[in-house]
């Protein structure tokens, strides 16, 4: 999946099309593809997919409205009235994003979030082009985004390992999840620190 989207074959929707073409192929061959287990496969990723959908139709609704109320010059002033350096105002970003981690999946934060502070951050000068800044800040916010699936009350990957590990408790759960946040989080200010981490691949890709 991730070559085919590196050497620009296909798209990440094509590419998640590879990835489950690979996932029933492997089901397939190893006797474990059945006609229940496809339509519950089926059933679930319909119900995946339409509540994206509705998030994506909502989120758009509410972005148009949004801005044509003026909210986004709204939020640029209130950036603009801390006073404060860019770096500041990307923490502000940053932290309200993990908050929000806690509580809603990655696809509500990408959708509703994202369009309200992209033109914040593509305003402020950071030392580089428009260009990169955008690339720069899509990157770290993914990575900050990652620690939704952790975070509890409503970590995905929590509920999985519960799903998989019955007989661990889910207080062990919570407290085994501190160092891989933590770890997230230090590679998110290696990013902020460091762009060229986030920067170099697409660069070279363009050239």
């Amino acid at each position: 999946m991730l070559g085919t989207i590196i050497a620009g074959i296909a798209t990440p929707t094509e590419a998640a099309a590879i990835g489950a073409a690979g996932a029933l192929f492997l089901a397939l061959i190893s006797g474990r593809l059945d006609f229940a287990t496809l339509r519950t496969s089926l059933r679930d990723t319909t119900k995946t997919t339409a509540m994206i959908i509705f998030v994506m139709i909502g989120a758009t609704i509410f972005s148009v409205i949004f801005r044509r109320l003026g909210g986004d010059e709204m939020v640029i002033h209130a950036f603009d009235a801390l006073g404060t350096g860019p770096y500041f105002v990307l923490f502000v970003i940053m932290a309200l994003v993990f908050i929000l981690g806690f509580f809603l999946d990655w696809v509500e934060i990408a959708l509703v979030v994202v369009p309200l502070v992209a033109p914040v951050v593509a305003s402020l000068d950071f030392g580089m082009p428009q260009s990169q800044v955008l690339a720069w800040f899509a990157i770290a916010l993914a990575v900050n985004m990652q620690t939704s699936f952790l975070t509890p009350p409503f970590g995905y990957a929590l509920f999985y390992l519960r799903g998989v590990a019955p007989d661990v408790s889910i207080g062990t759960i919570y407290r085994g999840i501190i160092p891989f946040v933590l770890l997230q989080l230090a590679a998110l200010v290696l990013l902020i620190i460091f762009p060229q981490i986030s920067l170099w691949l697409p660069a070279y890709l363009a050239r």
